[in-house]
């Protein structure tokens, strides 16, 4: 198969280093996240979202070499504990129709545009007729993760399909939106954080599987965040801490970040991470979110009106 390295394959995924200490795992998150969450392509990705709603077109793939992956291209981790990080991975990704779906039905009554990139088109019989592009994306996620291990292992395996948390409305969709869209937000960037940080950890084919995960969930949180600053305009630190601190309550049936957080770490197994594992987990996910944030104060209501006008 004939297989083109990327820039960044040249650049960092040859680097194979047999002792990775903390400042060279930290050294590689700092070179992934200015290099993918660069404001201007999150600018390319957010401008994108309009033409998707006329015309989608799902982001191909770069072609993987597949039978390269190997063991020895893992690096800084323990590769059983890498292993079941892949497991919790595909675990989280495998019920994509149950989340777009749920996503679907949030946002159709208020922004049907949206709703169609999420969760594509139902027919009158509530069946789906199309999917959305959304799901036409990260349903290559878990087949994906599925080649991985079983290259490492030379195993099969199923994942679980977990019942995922459905359309529970109230009486006001605009609140409802926004509670249930800050979750999908904050999913998206802790599966860019995952992916970035296992990118980080990994040289070879086995890193470019890993950078594709990353550049969709890189794409969709992108989408997501900017179109929900630009449907929220009113939000801010304030509100956004208001809702966390609402779904802490333990009997709140609804969204709850806190929940979802605590279920993400075990599924990827966060016990049996070392020291360092964790530390360097925790700065990808601040690193990140300071590259967010950046990006965000240039979200003006100016520059999103001009993006969504027309589509809206």
């Amino acid at each position: 198969m004939l297989h083109t390295p990327s820039p960044l394959a040249e650049d960092l995924a040859v680097q194979n280093h047999p002792s990775c200490d903390f400042l060279t795992i930290q050294h590689r998150i700092r070179f992934l996240v200015d290099r993918y969450v660069a404001a201007e392509k999150l600018h390319e990705r957010l401008q994108d979202l309009p033409i998707q709603f006329q015309n989608p077109q799902p982001r191909p793939w770069k072609v993987i070499d597949w039978q390269a992956i190997n063991r020895n291209q893992i690096i800084g981790i323990e590769p059983e504990v890498f292993l079941s990080i892949l497991i919790g991975a595909m675990d989280t990704e495998a019920p994509i129709r149950g989340y777009t779906q749920t996503s679907r039905q949030y946002l159709e009554k208020l922004h049907p545009h949206m709703a169609c990139f999420v969760g594509g088109t139902v027919g009158e019989d509530n069946n789906l007729t199309e999917l959305g592009l959304w799901e036409k994306e990260e349903r290559q996620h878990t087949p994906a993760l599925i080649k991985v291990y079983s290259q490492l292992t030379g195993e099969k395996i199923t994942p679980k399909h977990r019942t995922v948390r459905g359309y529970l409305p109230t009486d006001d969709p605009n609140e409802d939106l926004y509670r249930h869209g800050l979750h999908r937000i904050a999913t998206e960037y802790g599966a860019t954080c995952l992916y970035l940080w296992l990118m980080a950890h990994t040289t070879g084919a086995l890193h470019e599987v890993l950078a594709e995960l990353a550049q969709d969930e890189i794409n969709h949180m992108t989408k997501f965040w900017g179109f929900g600053v630009w449907a929220f305009p009113d939000t801010g630190l304030i509100r956004i801490t208001r809702t966390l601190i609402k779904t802490r309550s333990q009997n709140y049936q609804r969204n709850n970040l806190i929940r979802t957080l605590r279920r993400m770490m075990a599924t990827l197994n966060w016990k049996a991470w070392s020291l360092t594992n964790k530390t360097t987990l925790l700065f990808t996910s601040t690193y990140t979110m300071h590259r967010l944030w950046t990006w965000n104060k240039t979200l003006t209501s100016k520059y999103l009106q001009t993006l969504f006008e027309i589509s809206h």
